[in-house]
């Protein structure tokens, strides 16, 4: 072990095994091993030669990756499925890393969703304090008014939940047919927190996508495809999610 090196729970994230939260739990519970003897203090540093056991299993240090998938309908957010159908993980390339998503979209919604093996970032973007803007656009049946949407503002309960939108706004309405398109914005991402909120307000949702993560968006892309983040953008995103707790 080395002074200038990682922390033992950032490179347990970084390998894509479990959060870096996780890790920590981990090495205090003397789940840990660093050159064959137990480590139980955090913020012990490890160089990239030491060898790391978790669980008894030794750490495959992974190269950390970042995607970008435009999600169609009728996916699973996940890596398998007992039912065999279509997952996420489908559409990448083909690496050596364990990829994961982060997060999660509805079998049915569609748009972009962000995948990685680096658990540190998954866990850093996921939590609610660090405040990523999710912007849905969702199409309803049903015109909710103004005093409606409010209400997601303010926050609503489902399913024991408190539920809010940071931000609402009808984007379109079709008086005809009764149906309206509406933009909403999040911090969290509770499941299925968007058609929850709209079916509690009488305006339940046909259709939903999420359009923008952060400052990524899906414009020129094509349901289906993917792409490497740049180091640029997984900078990008460290360095919003920092900003929103200080």
């Amino acid at each position: 072990m080395e002074n200038n090196g990682d922390r033992l729970q950032k490179v347990i994230a970084q390998s894509g095994v479990t959060s870096r939260r996780k890790a920590e739990e981990l090495i205090v519970a003397g789940k840990v091993k660093v050159n064959g003897k137990v480590q139980i203090k955090l913020g012990t540093k490890v160089a990239h030669h030491d060898k790391i056991e978790v669980n008894g299993i030794p750490l495959e240090k992974e190269e950390p990756v970042y995607f970008l998938l435009y999600k169609p309908r009728g996916v699973i957010s996940s890596v398998k499925d007992d039912k065999d159908r279509k997952v996420v993980t489908d559409f990448l390339p083909d690496i050596q890393q364990r990829v994961y998503p982060i997060g999660r979209l509805d079998y049915d919604t569609s748009g972009l969703l962000l995948l990685t093996n680096d658990g540190d970032f998954a866990n850093m973007l996921m939590h609610p304090k660090h405040e990523i803007e999710k912007v849905y656009i969702a199409k309803t049946k049903g015109i909710p008014t103004i005093d409606q949407l409010a209400r997601l503002k303010k926050g609503i309960q489902a399913d024991g939940e408190r539920l809010r939108a940071v931000r609402t706004s009808i984007i379109s309405t079709d008086n005809k047919n009764k149906k309206a398109i509406v933009e909403i914005v999040l911090h969290e991402g509770k499941n299925r927190q968007i058609k929850k909120m709209l079916e509690a307000i009488d305006a339940p949702v046909e259709k939903l996508k999420r359009e923008k993560y952060g400052f990524l968006t899906t414009t020129g892309m094509h349901p289906g495809e993917v792409r490497e983040l740049t180091p640029h953008e997984v900078k990008q995103l460290r360095n919003l999610a920092t900003k929103n707790i200080l």
